[in-house]
């Protein structure tokens, strides 16, 4: 497996837990030449981390490529990729947060899966285990596994199977319109957010309302929604509430508070692209279909 930074840069000192831990795991670990690249807060220049992820995507013997971190700047880059080498050869590609660009162009043109979870970036600097990393780890060479979590009270119960899509809230709504949008007619969403103001999460959930992302889902998983913020005047609605009132006229099973997104050492390995089962109840419930 190997690490590329098409976002924010990283440093090898920040890097080193992960290098660490995933070699423990019996990986061989590829840092390319130039990870460390720095153009202010991106991780080299357009072209720099371009050529970086291109060279990976391109290359048989790398099966997986973990995102550094998030931040921003993958979308900068992602129109200049070729998947053909790719779909030639596929890999996971795993992270979460800005990395949404990434899951959101194989998933709306490639129909291939890739792993929403953790990122180098997030490891323990103390090198031990936790939820994430372990997640993780038994995505990669576990196979099917199922993720539980408390209720929340404003679940809306039920039971869906479908296809699992989605990522980070702000990153779906930016990539509004564009050829990365996802289909989301029959598939069960997962949104995550970090760092928002409480309207700006209603004027997102507003517009992919207004394109039709939220209308046909099989279900509605809501991951964390992590340091929210409000204005002096308050908003007067928290952001489980904004999520629940923009689908408030659909029927479909909505799960809030499930251990994925920016949560820190329990955000859970998700497969996008894949088959999955949602149970809403009073244990809410999300497994990998085998078929």
């Amino acid at each position: 497996m190997a690490i590329a930074a098409p976002a924010r840069a990283v440093s090898p000192e920040e890097m080193a837990p992960a290098v660490t831990t995933l070699a423990a795991w019996g990986l061989e670990v590829v840092v390319p030449d130039g990870l460390y690249e720095r153009q202010d807060q991106l991780a080299g220049s357009d072209d720099h981390r371009a050529a970086l992820l291109q060279g990976l995507l391109d290359d048989p013997s790398i099966k997986a490529i973990f995102c550094a971190r998030g931040g921003y700047g993958t979308v900068r880059i992602i129109d200049r990729l070729d998947f053909s080498g790719f779909c030639s050869h596929p890999k996971w590609i795993v992270g979460y947060s800005d990395a949404t660009v990434l899951h959101s162009q194989v998933q709306a043109t490639l129909g291939l899966p890739t792993l929403h979870a953790t990122m180098p970036i997030n490891f323990p600097a103390d090198g031990s285990p936790c939820p994430a990393t372990e997640s993780l780890r038994q995505a990669l060479f576990g196979g099917p596994q199922a993720i539980a979590w408390d209720s929340h009270p404003l679940d809306r119960r039920g039971v869906a199977e479908g296809m699992v899509v989605g990522g980070n809230l702000s990153i779906l709504y930016s990539l509004l319109g564009s050829r990365s949008q996802i289909d989301t007619h029959g598939k069960i969403l997962l949104i995550e957010d970090l760092d928002e103001y409480l309207y700006h999460i209603d004027r997102m959930m507003q517009a992919l309302r207004r394109a039709g992302m939220l209308d046909d889902l099989a279900g509605l998983v809501v991951g964390g929604l992590t340091d929210m913020h409000d204005n002096t005047i308050p908003w007067g609605h928290t952001a489980e509430e904004i999520v629940l009132d923009a689908v408030a006229d659909k029927s479909y099973p909505v799960a809030f508070n499930a251990p994925m997104g920016h949560l820190g050492t329990d955000n859970r390995a998700l497969p996008l692209g894949t088959t999955l089962s949602l149970i809403v109840d009073s244990t809410k419930r999300i497994s990998t279909i085998t078929r």
